[in-house]
Parts: C-alpha cells; sequence; structure tokens
C-alpha cells in the first residue's frame, strides 16, 4: 500500500494499492468544498483500476484498464469522455502549486503567466484527483503540476486514459511509476501544444 498517511511495503507483492483518503485537505479544513477520496491498483508500473470519489457533489469516477470509465452521480451513471477542444486558445486548464511554493525555484509561476496569455481560462481548484477526474469527464481541457505525489493523480491517470485522453510526464516522455511525478494530462489533441508552451518557459 502507498498513500499520503503512510505504507506497508512489506513483502515482494507485484500489486499496489495508491490511497489517498483526503485529496484537497487544505480546502476541507478552510470548508471550501473541493476534495475527495483517491483509490487505484497498480501491476508494477500499470493502472488497473481507478476511482475517485467527490462527496460534496455526491460524484463517484472509475475506470478499469479496457473498459472505459464512467462517472456516477444524483443524475445517474454515464460514460466518460475527453473534450473534443482543439487549440489552447479556447480550452479551459487547470495547475497546482508543490508544498514549497513559498522557497523552491520550481514554483510553477512562470508557467502559469504563460498558459494565462496562451489558453482561454485557467483554474487552481486545489485537488489534482479532482482536476484529472475533470479532465477525464470533458469539464477541463488539460491539466499540468510539477512536484504532484503519486497518491494525487494514481486513480487520475487512469481515468484520463480510459476516457480517450493522453498523460505524459512533463517533458512529453511516457509515464513510469514514481511517488513524486511532473505531469501533463489533456484531451490528446492540445497535448503538444501545453507541451510546446511548457518547452518554452524551459529554455
Amino acid at each position: 500500500m502507498l498513500g499520503e498517511e503512510g505504507t506497508d511495503e512489506t513483502g515482494a507483492q507485484p500489486y499496489t494499492w495508491i490511497i489517498d483518503p483526503l485529496d484537497g485537505t487544505s480546502n476541507y479544513a478552510h470548508g471550501f468544498p473541493v476534495f475527495c477520496v483517491s483509490l487505484a491498483l497498480y501491476d508494477g508500473p500499470r493502472p488497473l483500476v481507478g476511482v475517485i470519489y467527490d462527496p460534496t457533489r455526491d460524484e463517484c469516477f472509475r475506470a478499469a484498464a479496457g473498459q472505459g470509465a464512467t462517472v456516477s452521480g444524483p443524475n445517474g451513471t454515464r460514460s466518460l469522455r475527453v473534450s473534443a477542444a482543439a487549440e489552447l486558445v479556447g480550452s479551459l486548464l487547470a495547475t497546482g502549486f508543490p508544498y514549497d511554493v513559498h522557497t523552491s525555484p520550481l514554483d510553477n509561476a512562470a508557467y502559469v503567466a504563460r498558459f494565462i496569455k496562451r489558453a482561454f481560462g485557467l483554474r487552481r481548484a486545489g485537488s489534482a484527483a479532482l482536476d484529472m477526474a475533470y479532465v477525464a469527464a470533458g469539464r477541463l481541457d488539460g491539466y499540468w503540476e510539477f512536484k504532484v505525489n503519486a497518491w494525487d493523480v494514481a486513480a487520475g491517470i487512469l481515468l484520463v486514459q480510459e476516457a480517450g485522453g493522453c498523460v505524459t510526464l512533463i517533458d512529453g516522455r511516457p509515464l513510469g511509476f514514481a511517488r513524486q511525478m511532473h505531469i501533463v494530462a489533456s484531451n490528446g489533441v492540445v497535448h503538444e501544444a501545453m507541451l510546446e508552451v511548457i518547452r518554452e518557459v524551459g529554455q
């Protein structure tokens, strides 16, 4: 098991449960209603199952490898599909900031400044798991973040992939499995444009 509240890595089992019982802790502590529970099952680096539950909206996002993704809520259950946005200028993007934003040189500020000029709009809601779920649901067109923890995005990675989207490392390389990552998720269509903006800032 791997989670923010502790781990149990005894033995040499091939499967790993990755759990965040409360993603968006600061939001929850302030009464800001954007937080969720995230649960994923991995076989080595490969996601098998992903579940994200948003108690404030009673929405449960679910995905299983090769079986698609769905969301269930007060209005029933429907399949998830990423958006059809074709250009950044018409895209709604999300991001987040690392906990050491006040001291780290990799504070995401320059990237936010560049994307503000290139995208339709930016959102910073404070829950990486829900940001990923919303990309899968087509509510967001893309998401990027530095130093994001595995338990924050493990379930969302499979949701986005099964909904037809794309998730890579921030430099475009395929995902592996790490406890902390720099990632980009999108509908797939605007993915290269997002990577290009990130490369521009990094030059």
